[in-house]
């Protein structure tokens, strides 16, 4: 990236400024990425006139044409739009290590109890987590698949996730998905804005390889191995193929956590609860799942080595796809597939609805009359995530 076209009319500014910007929204950012988007366009765009909306709009567009934590891709670009390399380097950590900090201290907590599958207070968890997913999938159903092609193609996908029940059966339903919209939703993009950030193709090419490189060359070399290397391979991956982000990215981590052992469903479930109380990304998950998995690494390094795993194949990709951006946007049919991979990870949440949130939390009545009473403070009454996990876990531990 030439470090000086990288600025705006606002002029460049430092490294400091941009992580001191992002650390205060990632402490008070709820609300999931839609949210975190709103608060970085009203931040960065109507208060400090860092960029114009045009080119703010770009990058939104960049980045939900990609797999990867969306709200986390822009802010990473905004960063380095406003102060090179290390400014996205600022952007992501200021906005990622508060509520990452706090997923690692939950997982330490979790562990020192001991077994906890028994407690209503992780029952209360994973129960509202059915309830946080439930409005996910309403509110992804109602953006992605508006009509009935999409609607069978999401049917389609859950069919094809839960019959193949791997993360390979989620690749699948993404690929299925890609293929049939590529032939069936072809068509052009909306004129692009100029982002402002410019990354040489050099430089962009080097990142894709690297992405690719890493997404294909670690699983041979992790194979039948638990330690660093698998790790990083399996949040990798996760990262990497995640289309929609935010509560996309449960599956994907399930598949590759449980059935390896690494922590059990209630485990996961109680953190992927806790998730939803906290700001910023909720790809920082991953980072209580390292800490909190049996064997070596685990803990502090664990959590580390989860957290930069899931976040990197998202950061390579907005890079290295932004040089060829223009013109990969004028192809109906690239544009197509990301229509129909989108509505085929609908489907992959629906399937990942069942199994394992619904038959591993909602066993009699009185579970799903608690479903049902989450789901009505998140929708009817509008309650803040982070206020419903707390009363749920507090009701969980007094009433199940």
């Amino acid at each position: 990236m030439d470090q000086g076209e990288a600025g705006t009319s606002a002029g460049r500014g430092g490294v400091g400024e941009v992580f001191a910007a992002f650390a205060k929204l990632g402490v008070t950012a709820f609300g999931g990425p839609v949210a975190h988007l709103g608060y970085f366009r009203s931040e960065f765009v109507e208060r400090r006139k860092w960029l114009d909306d045009r080119a703010y709009g770009e990058y939104v567009a960049l980045a939900q044409f990609l797999p990867g934590p969306a709200s986390s891709q822009v802010g990473m670009a905004l960063g380095a739009h406003r102060a090179g390399w290390l400014g996205g380097l600022a952007a992501w950590t200021a906005f990622t290590l508060p509520s990452a900090l706090i997923m690692i201290a939950f997982a330490y907590g979790v562990v020192a109890l001991g077994d906890v599958r028994g407690a209503g207070w992780l029952h209360g968890l994973k129960l509202v987590a059915v309830a946080v997913v439930i409005q996910a999938l309403w509110q992804m159903a109602n953006n992605l698949c508006p009509d009935r092609p999409r609607a069978g193609l999401a049917l389609a996908g859950a069919a094809v996730a839960l019959l193949v029940p791997s993360v390979w059966g989620q690749v699948g339903a993404i690929v299925l998905g890609a293929a049939v919209g590529a032939a069936a939703f072809a068509r052009p993009l909306p004129e692009a804005a100029h982002g402002g950030l410019n990354v040489g193709r050099t430089a962009g090419a080097v990142m894709l390889v690297c992405f690719f490189l890493l997404l294909l060359a670690v699983p041979p070399l992790a194979a039948g191995s638990d330690g660093l290397l698998a790790v990083f391979d399996s949040f990798y991956r996760a990262g990497a193929l995640v289309f929609g982000g935010g509560h996309v990215v449960l599956p994907l981590l399930q598949a590759e956590t449980v059935p390896r052992g690494w922590l059990d469903a209630d485990l996961f479930l109680a953190g992927y609860g806790v998730a939803q109380a906290l700001p910023g990304p909720l790809f920082t998950f991953g980072a209580y799942l390292g800490a909190a998995k049996t064997g070596d690494p685990t803990g502090l390094l664990g959590g580390l080595i989860a957290l930069v795993a899931i976040f990197l194949p998202g950061a390579l990709l907005i890079f290295g796809v932004l040089p060829f951006w223009q013109r990969l946007r004028e192809r109906p049919r690239v544009a197509g597939g990301v229509t129909g991979a989108n509505a085929a990870v609908v489907g992959i949440l629906l399937a990942a609805l069942y199994d394992p949130l619904w038959t591993g939390s909602v066993g009699n009545a009185l579970d799903f009359v608690f479903v049902l009473a989450a789901l009505a403070l998140l929708t009817l009454l509008k309650a803040p995530p982070w206020a419903v996990v707390a009363l749920g876990a507090l009701a969980g531990a007094l009433l199940l």
